[in-house]
């Protein structure tokens, strides 16, 4: 990478992170503190949780198209400070309602739209999936640091501690899109990491992606409602202090990669995606029932790490599935609404937490997020094995028009070429090739 793409990868991962770790934090606390606001319920405790993933699967689509019309880092500053806001309101906050107010502002700063359209525009074609793929890693790095922040600052300093950290943590990010990430020398559309309105329609008519959008819509939903309950589990029934939970947290993450590795490797190496992914799901499934039904710390500690050995697994594998699917031109639209899936999953998890919550106990609740990841394994058994085909992308801004037309004639003939997409309007090539492809004669189509 250039030394410019170089550091609009790194500052760009870090304002995600920034951001979602400020989202997460409350995740692993919140239900134990819920009891210090006027007129909490389990219903409204629930969606204080989830609550940000409606605004935010609502609002980041919007927020993208608004990047293309006022700038992408004048978006970007204008979300932060939305969120910075909310986070303020929530610090602040007397009643549960108030909450819930500043939570929703935290969702409505979605920046996540117009913060891949920057790294687009920063970034070449041939070394964005990369970037792509360092600011994803970077978010799952912030939602297992706050699961071990986020008990450590509660139990210390209280909620109102917390959310005026989210607040300094957003100003933070602002610094670093005003100061450190560069100005792109264009602002343009990039099909690849962007949502066209255009296609939506042929996104949502793809019955595998609209599998994958429910899934990943039940995977956020099992995570939310799991936590709305989780924490009180520790403490109530375990006599583990809150400010002990980080070392609950904290093995459970570096035991399940011990789960995650093999799984990767048998569904990628092996080309066993389809059976790996619903032995995933059936490990979720099993951890919601064991958590409903073990009463001691080490079984209970055991089936977290399960239930988070196959969570990480089906985080990661789910988006390369959708680039895998969708068509090469269309993987911004597809990855958009698959985004917004999740979020709104969130919500519902929060939410469904609550009033599960309310109207029995954890063991209830826990039994119910099984059932429904039952569900979800038999809508993943008639998914189809997807093609192990990787997405490519190739400038093609010194051809003419009749060079672009031989290019797509030619390059379709290449072997391990599948899939052969081009754009007078922006000059780039989308492709869908054979994993491992060699691009030499892809290469030698532009330079003549």
């Amino acid at each position: 990478m250039l030394k410019t793409e170089k550091r609009a990868t790194a500052s760009l991962a870090l304002v995600c992170a920034l951001r979602m770790l400020g989202l997460f934090m409350i995740l692993p606390v919140f239900s134990l503190h819920a009891h210090e606001y006027a007129g909490a319920t389990p219903v409204l405790i629930g969606l204080a949780i989830g609550v940000y993933g409606l605004t935010q699967g609502l609002f980041q689509l919007p927020f993208g198209f608004l990047s293309d019309r006022f700038g992408r880092k004048t978006v970007i500053v204008g979300g932060l400070l939305i969120f910075c806001v909310g986070s303020g309101l929530a610090a602040e906050a007397e009643s549960i309602s108030q909450v819930i107010a500043g939570r929703a502002l935290q969702g409505l700063g979605a920046i996540a739209a117009a913060v891949m359209a920057l790294a687009a525009d920063l970034t070449r074609e041939e070394v964005r999936l990369r970037i792509m793929a360092v600011i994803g890693m970077s978010i799952g790095a912030s939602f297992m640091l706050s699961m071990v922040i986020g008990p450590i600052v509660a139990a210390g300093y209280g909620l109102r501690m917390l959310f005026w950290m989210t607040a300094v943590l957003a100003v933070l990010g602002i610094l670093v899109i005003v100061f450190i990430t560069p100005n792109p020398s264009r602002q343009t559309f990039h099909r690849d990491a962007q949502v066209s309105l255009r296609d939506i329609g042929g996104v949502a008519g793809d019955i595998e992606l609209l599998k994958l959008g429910f899934g990943v819509f039940v995977l956020h939903l099992v995570l939310a409602a799991t936590f709305v309950v989780f924490p009180l589990v520790l403490q109530q029934n375990l006599q583990v202090d809150e400010a002990l939970h980080w070392r609950t947290y904290l093995p459970v993450f570096l035991l399940s990669i011990f789960l995650l590795v093999p799984l990767v490797i048998v569904a990628e190496k092996y080309r066993k995606s389809r059976l790996v992914f619903a032995s995933a799901v059936v490990m979720l499934a099993l951890a919601e029932l064991g958590l409903a039904l073990s009463h001691t710390y080490v079984a209970v500690f055991a089936m977290l790490v399960l239930f988070f050995g196959a969570f990480n697994f089906l985080e990661a594998i789910m988006p390369a599935t959708v680039t895998r699917i969708a068509p090469a031109d269309m993987k911004g639209t597809a990855m958009g609404l698959f985004s917004s899936a999740q979020f709104i999953g969130a919500f519902a998890g929060g939410l469904l937490g609550g009033i599960l919550l309310g109207a029995g106990d954890h063991t209830t609740t826990f039994l119910w997020l099984g059932g429904i990841l039952v569900v979800w394994f038999l809508v993943a058994l008639t998914m189809k094995t997807p093609r192990y085909l990787a997405s490519k992308i190739v400038s093609l801004r010194d051809l003419d028009a009749p060079g672009l037309e031989r290019f797509v004639e030619q390059a379709s003939k290449i072997d391990g070429v599948h899939e052969v997409s081009v754009y007078e309007s922006d000059k780039v090539a989308y492709l869908k090739v054979e994993q491992g492809f060699d691009d030499s004669e892809l290469r030698a189509l532009v330079s003549h």
